[in-house]
């Protein structure tokens, strides 16, 4: 059946070509001429970025890997993703293919950029290697992406241009993170120092990131902890100032801070999906106008109780009251009495928004777990950095021991239960708490402590139909386990 359909397709091809003019039109945009020169060079790239934008990947993306956390519950249509004991069904089978679809569409971009880039002949050399990096760097963003979710997937290199391209078998996930290490290592190299204000734009301190948690995901300890320390050791980055639970407006609500390693960047012009499913339509004073509340808090899981109320954080994460048109207090009714607070509008109306890919805490605690794994236990050194990320959560100085201070003493396997709480709190709604659980071996154990069976199917998500119909190399069996 496929050879048919590639068949059919040929022929349809073919024949546009023979009744086609054998003039090209002067205004006529192919490949072929349009990398000409730098300028086309940094359109291509900036092409390349905005697949991240406005919900980093995609809506689908951001919403699959949240709901697959162990601390919130999807609602509505997105109620089944939640629901660990049974397979995904049709709506959160297509938006398995959305994410597939999204980190392709990534790659695709990302692969005609080095398709053609190297060759164009008026740019200079440095803006040259920085926009091969970048590329390389966005392209191996999406396979560490689709390695996690999909298991074995297929590699592709170069743009689809034919018939040839279509053919991709699902590659081992060894061979997919090599070329991951490999794509990154020579973004680190090439990659600028320094972005400015533009932590849209990829830095040598983004690549570094990425590949922390890359040997992090691989237990590659000694390089994680590396990667983390070369990151910290710079000096480019610092945990921003917090006394109180609106502070961290200073993080998630402005173009860029201290610590933003990396982000996506909004305004109030664009309708910002992340914050509708969180919140409830015209809930003052963030008045979306439209909202699903899809995404609900579970207080049975470690955001509730467990959670200490002097944590500034939990306050700035949760809520449970919002002002009315009249600018009265409301408590959030009993069906969903309790909403997540991140990424909205700030109470004084402040227009920017940031999702964040990286952020600098997160080499602070990569440090803190790796060098305990490779130590067989916490240095003090370890102690250290995880302390402050602790530290400006309640309101201290990270820089000055304080009374909230985690105490030495600790079995590595305590010190590691304690930093990967300190990444949930920390990580909320930013897409960390899914790939911690999986790589730590903790999903069943953590799903069973809110009372909730996990089957092994759901470990990878269904590669989509289209592409085991339209890649002559995968068939049915190729499928994911259950599916």
């Amino acid at each position: 059946m496929k050879n048919i359909l590639l068949a059919i397709v040929f022929i349809m091809w073919h024949t546009s070509c023979e009744n086609s003019l054998e003039e090209v039109p002067k205004d006529f945009i192919s490949k072929v001429n349009f990398y000409q020169n730098e300028s086309d060079a940094q359109k291509a790239i900036n092409g390349v970025y905005s697949t991240l934008s406005p919900n980093y990947f995609s809506i689908e993306v951001y919403l699959m890997e949240v709901l697959h956390g162990d601390y919130l519950n999807g609602r509505g249509g997105q109620g089944p993703i939640s629901y660990f004991d049974q397979l995904l069904d049709f709506r959160g089978i297509n938006y398995a293919a959305a994410c597939w679809n999204s980190f392709y569409n990534t790659i695709n971009r990302s692969n005609d950029v080095l398709d053609n880039v190297p060759n164009v002949m008026d740019i200079s050399e440095n803006s040259k290697n920085r926009i091969i990096a970048e590329a390389r760097f966005l392209r191996a963003m999406s396979y560490f992406n689709l390695v996690r979710n999909f298991g074995p997937i297929p590699i592709r290199l170069h743009a689809p241009n034919d018939f040839s391209t279509l053919e991709a078998p699902r590659e081992p996930e060894d061979k997919v993170y090599d070329l991951i290490v490999e794509d990154l290592s020579f973004a680190e190299k090439s990659l600028p120092n320094d972005v400015g204000e533009n932590t849209g734009k990829a830095s040598k301190w983004a690549a570094k990131m990425l590949l922390a948690q890359v040997y992090l995901t691989l237990e590659e300890w000694e390089k994680a902890a590396e990667k983390a320390s070369d990151i910290i050791n710079s000096e480019v980055y610092s945990l921003v100032s917090i006394n109180k639970p609106n502070d961290f407006y200073k993080i998630f609500a402005t173009q860029t801070s201290s610590e933003d390693v990396m982000s996506v960047h909004h305004s109030t012009t664009v309708q910002y999906a992340v914050a509708t499913f969180m919140h409830r339509a015209n809930a003052l004073p963030w008045n979306l106008g439209s909202g699903y509340y899809a995404w609900l808090p579970d207080s049975n899981s470690w955001i509730g109780n467990d959670w200490n109320d002097q944590d500034l954080r939990k306050d700035f994460n949760l809520y449970t009251h919002y002002q009315d048109g009249n600018g009265e207090l409301v408590s959030l009714p009993s069906t969903s009495p309790i909403l997540f607070k991140k990424f909205i509008k700030t109470p004084d109306g402040q227009s920017i928004y940031s999702i964040p890919v990286f952020r600098y805490p997160e080499a602070l605690l990569i440090y803190a777990e790796a060098s305990n794994m490779v130590q067989g236990g916490p240095s003090e050194l370890a102690l250290e950095r995880l302390n402050m990320v602790k530290r400006r959560a309640y309101g201290y100085d990270p820089e000055q021991s304080s009374p909230v201070d985690f105490s030495s003493g600790m079995t590595k396997e305590e010190f590691r239960n304690v930093v990967l709480r300190e990444r949930g709190y920390e990580f909320i709604l930013e897409r960390r708490r899914w790939y911690d659980l999986k790589r730590t071996g903790r999903v069943k154990e953590a799903f069973a402590k809110v009372g909730k069976t996990f089957i092994d199917e759901r470990f990878f998500w269904p590669i989509p139909e289209n592409e085991i119909n339209n890649n002559p190399a995968i068939s049915k069996a190729d499928q994911n386990p259950g599916y």
